[in-house]
């Protein structure tokens, strides 16, 4: 996993008597249990996490806050996170495989392939120009930008990662999520969740393009990766949408 959920809450109230070593030590023990998905070996532990001066810290941490297993210390918690990972990646494969027409690899059709909804009719969106750069609600769900993000880090861990998340980007999401909202909201009320969703599927088609995920030159011979930003403009948007680039 390349993201996880962080409870700010139930850390403090579960470390608070930890020293500031002991601390580093668990959060960086957490991310290495995240990123590699399996129970860790206690041998050389220390030094694989930066901590090689600092051991017997990172040991008092592991018999604390993790079980120890024939195949190495396991947190629980974390383990069931990772299971609804992946269970979520999963079920994201199987909603786009459906959507899109696919197996999950890329596929070329002899027409621009629009986005289905729910209820299988497709997705038009009649871009505005980006005057108003924030616009209202109107009534709709607001724009959960964390789990957008969230969505686009996980089913597209190979993209450029979102460090910085301005004004702009921000805006250019609220428009995107506004206008998938809207067209959702034509069938039935929409909730959060039908539009992430969507997203979901969005992000897993994106993954299915060579081109768009560096997996092929574009004309200047070098590999073209996208952004969140890139992905997110209008026509760009659009043109993900149309399978302009899926092609190849």
């Amino acid at each position: 996993m390349h993201y996880f959920n962080f409870h700010i809450g139930d850390y403090k109230s579960h470390t608070s008597h930890l020293s500031i070593l002991e601390d580093i030590a668990f959060r960086r023990l957490l991310d290495y249990y995240y990123l590699h998905e399996k129970p860790i070996k206690q041998r050389d532990i220390a030094r694989q996490i930066g901590m090689r001066e600092h051991e017997q810290d990172v040991l008092t941490v592991l018999n604390e806050f993790f079980l120890s297993t024939d195949d190495g210390f396991v947190n629980p918690r974390a383990d069931k996170e990772i299971a609804k990972f992946k269970e979520f990646a999963e079920a994201g494969k199987r909603g786009a495989a459906k959507r899109w027409g696919t197996n999950g690899e890329a596929n070329s059709p002899p027409n621009p392939t629009p986005i289905a909804t729910n209820n299988h009719k497709p997705i038009t969106i009649n871009h505005k120009p980006d005057i108003d750069i924030c616009p209202p609600s109107g009534g709709l769900p607001n724009c959960d930008h964390e789990k957008v993000i969230a969505l686009y880090h996980q089913h597209l861990p190979t993209l450029r990662r979102v460090e910085v998340w301005n004004e702009t980007r921000k805006g250019y999401l609220r428009q995107r999520w506004r206008e998938v909202a809207e067209e959702l909201a034509k069938e039935k009320q929409v909730q959060v969740s039908d539009i992430l969703a969507w997203f979901t599927d969005f992000f897993v088609h994106i993954g299915t393009s060579k081109f768009l995920t560096g997996r092929v030159n574009s004309k200047d011979g070098r590999p073209f990766l996208a952004d969140l930003e890139w992905i997110l403009k209008p026509s760009n948007f659009a043109k993900i949408i149309e399978g302009k680039y899926h092609g190849t």
